[in-house]
């Protein structure tokens, strides 16, 4: 058990964190490439976010493994998006802080979901059963791709002081 939840309640939920994470983490980059705050939607992202690697680390320890790697990766980034956001209220460096740290802790979050989906999802785990044939490749390489296309246009784009 785990804070009063079965394994499988656990899984679930932190599940159910992660995907709403992506989602909203989706929405505040498009907001930043349109030069759009959106508050709400970005504090929801950085707290499930934080859910996330936090819910990660209570799973039983196995020893350290690449979702506990990219897990302490995400909080540190994490740590630099809240507080570029909520301390150096985006101005003048913090800008840049922010976008380049969220965009790293959704782009960490898709990771982990991708290797998640290719373990996990049958059909998926046929097509890639060690996670070195080039189906997951592919997949990771394209959302590398789309997550560097998406911090150029977010950097250059987000200037919520203009």
């Amino acid at each position: 058990m785990i804070l009063g939840l079965t394994l499988s309640a656990f899984t679930f939920l932190h599940v159910v964190i992660s995907i709403v994470a992506i989602f909203a983490g989706l929405l505040a980059v498009l907001g930043l490439i349109v030069n759009r705050s959106f508050p709400i939607i970005n504090a929801i992202f950085l707290v499930l976010t934080v859910l996330t690697s936090v819910t990660g680390f209570l799973f039983p320890f196995k020893g350290l493994t690449p979702g506990i790697v990219v897990g302490i990766l995400s909080m540190i980034v994490l740590a630099l998006a809240i507080v570029a956001r909520y301390i150096g209220h985006l101005s003048g460096g913090w800008r840049g802080a922010y976008v380049v740290s969220a965009v790293i802790a959704l782009y960490f979050n898709m990771f982990v979901f991708i290797v998640q989906s290719f373990e996990k999802v049958p059909s998926l785990k046929v097509l890639a059963p060690t996670q070195s044939e080039p189906p997951f490749k592919i997949a990771q390489g394209l959302t590398l791709l789309l997550f560097l296309v998406l911090g150029f246009l977010s950097f250059r784009r987000f200037h919520p002081e203009d």
